[in-house]
């Protein structure tokens, strides 16, 4: 297989600072954040409807409901609802650049690798490992230690690669034009196919060789 020359646009550019790229890193965790923790308001304990005690005459404060925020068992104010929303906002502008940087850092690190299309037949992953050992006899490719991550990056997720990757853990693949930061960061081995390299040169901006 002829050497594939990256396209420096996209995989060369300077990264003057890492801020932008820990912005998209944040906001990709962000992205799955929920908002499991709720609690009570004072309108939402049980009980508490009858007065403690009369107004006037006891010596002690006053009281409407023992469900008032300052008792045991009482409602919580200004507690967390379950509806918030930690999402951050990103422009594609900006996503787009943070990705360019990410890229342009690991193939700096020489961790990317452009190889044939991955194109199983039967979805098995047998073909995966075949796959795997086409790739250190024809590009060169070093395979990373049991534990690592290895990014996949194809042009369509088919079903038979669906199948034939879901049983190896250490490797993640993804859609060209839907890369991330974190997944590029998290990576300790890239592998780009050739059909996905135009896409994602298109992508980002950079030229369609």
């Amino acid at each position: 297989m002829a050497d594939v020359k990256l396209d420096k646009q996209v995989f060369g550019v300077e990264v003057a600072n890492h801020e932008l790229l820990k912005v998209a890193y944040n906001a990709y965790l962000a992205e799955g954040r929920m908002a499991g923790a709720k609690t009570l308001k004072r309108g939402e304990v049980r009980g508490g409807g009858k007065k403690p005690w009369r107004q006037k005459g006891t010596g002690r404060a006053r009281f409407g409901s023992s469900r008032n925020p300052i008792w045991r068992g009482g409602g919580i104010a200004f507690g967390p609802t379950g509806e918030q929303n930690y999402k951050l906002k990103l422009s594609k502008t900006a996503k787009k650049v943070a990705v360019r940087q990410a890229l342009s850092l690991q193939n700096k690190d020489k961790k990317i690798y452009v190889a044939p299309d991955f194109a199983p037949k039967e979805g098995k992953t047998k073909e995966t490992r075949v796959y795997r050992d086409q790739l250190v006899k024809e590009i060169g490719y070093k395979p990373v230690p049991r534990g690592s991550n290895i990014l996949l990056v194809v042009a369509e997720k088919t079903e038979e690669i669906l199948r034939a990757t879901n049983n190896i853990p250490e490797l993640k693949v993804v859609r060209a034009t839907y890369l991330t930061v974190f997944d590029i960061l998290n990576a300790d081995s890239i592998v780009i196919t050739e059909g996905a390299l135009p896409l994602i040169n298109e992508w980002l901006g950079g030229a369609n060789g």
